[in-house]
């Protein structure tokens, strides 16, 4: 069996009180480089969704689309602007659809990571969401299973994470920091990688 409405909904409701543990923490690496705010603007989008989550479709696509319109309407970052468009993209790839085979993972982040590089205009290897991105679609290439699927990705974000720490960031406003903002994760990669870490099921 492949990826539900019913696996996203488990998915948010573990993520929901993850994020609001963590945000205060997302919030302070944030400071350090941006506004300060991209814990809460995950913690406001997930919380809207939640509020929609008992009216999400079985159709996959409508369901990612909703997901996405719930970010655009209370976060007006541009890290909850990535994220909607990544979820934009997936949501175009899974209309009508009410399961996404696992082994099509790796093309939904694809093309969410060209949806969100044009929308940014971004790279990848400038130290930002981008590149934690391209490694969890590496690490899904050859996966057919969907309880390997977070474990598999988060490893890969963090090694990820530790190969550009010491870089200068190169793209959005931690670029002015300059090589000040070497030795510090970027935060929307941080980010990434607390929202995996929340998906995962808990025992």
């Amino acid at each position: 069996m492949g990826f539900t409405v019913k696996n996203l909904i488990s998915s948010i409701k573990n993520l929901a009180p993850y994020l609001q543990e963590k945000a205060e923490m997302l919030n302070s690496a944030d400071a350090q480089l941006g506004d300060g705010d991209i814990g809460i603007s995950l913690v406001r989008g997930v919380e809207t969704i939640i509020k929609e989550i008992n009216e999400l479709p079985d159709d996959v696509g409508i369901a990612f689309l909703k997901c996405a319109q719930a970010f655009t309407r209370v976060s007006g970052s541009s890290y909850g602007t990535l994220l909607a468009t990544g979820l934009m993209s997936a949501a175009k790839e899974c209309k009508g659809k009410t399961e996404i085979p696992w082994d099509n993972i790796e093309n939904l982040l694809s093309g969410a990571l060209e949806a969100m590089i044009q929308r940014g205009k971004g790279a990848l290897g400038q130290k930002t969401v981008l590149d934690v991105i391209e490694a969890a679609r590496v690490a899904v290439s050859s996966i057919s299973s969907g309880s390997q699927i977070n474990s598999k990705i988060l490893s890969a974000v963090e090694v990820t994470l530790v190969e550009f720490r010491n870089m200068p960031a190169q793209q959005g406003r931690a670029r002015m920091f300059g090589q000040r903002s070497a030795g510090l994760d970027d935060p929307g990669m941080l980010a990434f990688k607390t929202i995996v870490e929340g998906l995962v099921e808990k025992k």
